[in-house]
């Protein structure tokens, strides 16, 4: 049996924005992109792009549910993900939850680690910040913490979020057993 790796210690903080950026950004130049809103994503697919942004960062949430699980959360009619295609291959996604008539949260946003560095992070958070404002919420909200991209709360705070709380957490990383077992579905 594997030895479970020990919990990793992370600061959190929980951001809002009041009101849609104010901002613009053109296109990145010489990449071909699309961004296409997944309505009922296969759960493979799903896990394999949570698994190619989130393995950098430890996001193990979504690996740990079984298949009723994750179809429940992510096929939520409150629910959205969207997947960004840089030259014709999957490189990044966003998941948005409609928590309430006023509360949009951005449960997940980031890019694959080979399109890090080309120049399209900002332009894809706002792309995210577009669709989150679509319903016309009070706030949009989103979590970081620690273990994220080093430059993740500096960069919501630039698209326009307010830290609004901050907490421990401790987060209990996969056995690469439990790993090979999440990714074999």
């Amino acid at each position: 049996m594997a030895k479970k790796p020990a919990p990793l210690k992370a600061h959190v903080t929980s951001l809002e924005m009041t009101a849609p950026p104010k901002t613009s950004l053109p296109v990145p130049a010489n990449i071909q992109t699309a961004i296409i809103r997944a309505s009922d994503i296969p759960l493979h697919y799903y896990r394999y792009i949570y698994r190619q942004v989130g393995k950098r960062w430890h996001w193990y949430k979504r690996l740990k549910m079984n298949d009723e699980e994750l179809a429940a959360t992510i096929h939520d009619p409150r629910v959205s993900v969207t997947v960004l295609y840089v030259d014709g291959a999957p490189a990044g996604f966003f998941e948005l939850l409609q928590e309430s008539e006023d509360v949009v949260e951005l449960s997940y946003f980031g890019l694959f680690e080979r399109a890090i560095g080309l120049g399209i992070g900002k332009w894809f958070l706002l792309q995210a910040l577009y669709a989150a404002w679509q319903s016309n919420p009070q706030k949009v909200t989103v979590t970081t913490n620690t273990l994220d991209h080093p430059r993740a709360l500096q960069l919501y705070q630039m698209m326009g979020f307010s830290p609004v709380g901050t907490s421990e957490a401790l987060i209990e990383p996969m056995t690469d057993t439990e790993l090979l077992k999440a990714l074999d579905g």
